[in-house]
């Protein structure tokens, strides 16, 4: 559809970040709140939300480089944004997004173990998937117009 190359520089951006969280998640064990982690057994469980905190933000990244773009306009507010992506099928929904936001904003302030747990699993379960979808949209979008 698109061969811009700030386009398809940003889509990169996004699929390597995207790659590394795709990467713990692979590799992800259950957090178990009341266990003692010595500070190598902690290593993954960070990686896993530095990742998802790169991947969230690269995301915004290429949604504002599609949108001047694409659009020659930038949206005035995130949730704007967020309705003109998911117009544009590259999200599955602007209250998932602004949900993944309020996730972002809770793993970089939280540190309770229980609350890590749950934090954990959040990007596990509802953050992965949705970051995989976007991925394909992303592809379908960029990679095969290059052909």
């Amino acid at each position: 559809m698109t061969t811009d190359p700030l386009l398809v520089e940003s889509a990169s951006k996004l699929r390597a970040a995207l790659g590394l969280l795709f990467a713990s998640e692979e590799t992800y064990q259950a957090f178990e709140p009341g266990r003692p982690y010595s500070p190598k057994e902690r290593e993954p469980y960070d990686a896993l939300s530095d990742r998802f905190l790169r991947a969230f933000e690269s995301s915004l990244k290429f949604f504002r480089t599609w949108e001047r773009v694409q659009e020659a306009a930038l949206s005035e507010t995130f949730r704007d944004m967020l309705l003109r992506m998911e117009k544009l099928r590259l999200i599955s929904s602007h209250e998932c997004w602004i949900a993944l936001r309020d996730l972002r904003n809770r793993v970089v302030h939280d540190y309770l173990p229980v609350e890590l747990a749950s934090l954990y699993g959040l990007i596990i379960e509802e953050a992965v998937p949705e970051m995989r979808r976007l991925q394909a949209a992303v592809l379908e979008r960029i990679e095969t117009s290059k052909d």
